[in-house]
């Protein structure tokens, strides 16, 4: 799909979200423009981590059907929605999907039953988010989980028209009467084939449009969940456990520490969390969106949410958000081999 096709008008809200694409320059953004200004290093360098990264080889396990299905009541429909994050490729058994991981959490949680649908396509950018969402309408979701964005980075898609491609996605889903929750682009700083000064200048592209996605969605009725470098230390501590054999996608337990982070952002969005606390963590609290969109882009598990203050939706700054620190929320382990608990009622599939 080309990427000319579907630009939407430049407003305030899409210049404040260029602007903190450039803001979020996060870190090492000057030192590293500064290193990376010979491209034949980069080149040679990119071209390097494509030998060193596996092409994609089977697709992804299906994760469709209906979790819980012993407990009482309609089920909750649930979409997947992105790329290959979304779509877990990188595990081999269904109940190791982020979908599966995602479902069987929610279903537990609220103790009802969860039709899960995934959509999401291996390699996609965020300008192919459009046949996904329109695949997902038909099936009048409840909630939609949106992973995008890593394969703009690496292919440069200009963030601003990234972004364009999620908002309109956001909104056609909120428009359905549709909950969305977006897990924004991750740091691809921390995949260990990707040398510096790549590594760095990778890890300032995926901030910046982390920070963008993060104001836009939110502007637009969603709800956002950094993942950053959620698996960064512990895969640097325990590489072969938590990333998958071409050392670029999470395992089966990256997967479960993301589906952690998400969950209860998931639930919230669904109106099904508990009611805002009196008092916040640390770290946590409202903010202007901008502000909190650069917070979250800087720390993983961050949930971003609008909010009002006084009875007003914005202040001086913009819109005002609420920072939540989330992440490792248990979505319950991974079930053994065998195990018959939690799988899910396949629908029809070829």
């Amino acid at each position: 799909m080309g990427v000319a096709g579907s630009v939407v008008p430049v407003g305030p809200r899409w210049q404040r979200a260029r602007q903190i694409a450039r803001a979020a320059a996060i870190g090492t953004g000057a030192t590293a423009a500064a290193v990376v200004a010979t491209g034949g290093v980069l080149l040679g360098q990119a071209r390097q981590a494509r030998r060193t990264i596996p092409m994609a080889e089977a697709p992804p396990p299906r994760c469709d059907g209906v979790y819980g299905v012993k407990l009482p009541g309609p089920p909750l429909t649930m979409v997947i929605l992105g790329d290959s994050s979304a779509a877990s490729y990188g595990v081999h058994r269904r109940r190791e999907t982020l979908g599966a991981l995602l479902a069987t959490g929610l279903s537990r949680r609220l103790r009802r039953q969860v039709r899960l649908h995934r959509f999401a396509v291996v390699g996609s950018l965020s300008a192919g988010l459009k046949p996904q969402v329109e695949s997902a309408l038909e099936h009048r979701p409840d909630i939609a989980v949106i992973l995008i964005g890593g394969n703009d980075v690496t292919n440069r898609t200009p963030p601003g028209l990234a972004v364009r491609y999620l908002v309109d996605a956001v909104r056609a889903l909120r428009a359905a009467g549709c909950q969305v929750v977006v897990g924004t682009c991750p740091d691809l700083g921390a995949i260990q084939p990707i040398q510096p000064p790549l590594r760095w200048l990778a890890r300032r592209w995926g901030r910046q449009l982390a920070a963008a996605q993060t104001v836009a969605v939110v502007e637009a009725g969603g709800w956002t969940v950094s993942l950053g470098d959620l698996l960064g230390p512990r895969f640097a501590a325990e590489p072969t456990r938590m990333f998958a054999w071409d050392r670029f996608h999470p395992s089966a337990e990256g997967y479960a520490v993301a589906a952690a982070a998400l969950l209860p952002t998931v639930i919230s969005a669904l109106g099904a969390g508990q009611e805002r606390r009196p008092v916040l963590g640390r770290g946590e609290g409202v903010r202007s969106l901008p502000q909190a969109a650069q917070e979250a882009a800087r720390h993983a598990g961050t949930e971003v949410s609008g909010t009002q203050v006084r009875g007003r939706d914005r202040g001086p700054a913009g819109r005002w958000a609420q920072l939540r620190r989330r992440a490792f929320f248990g979505v319950g382990a991974v079930p053994q081999s065998g195990s018959t608990a939690d799988s899910p009622t396949l629908e029809g599939t070829a």
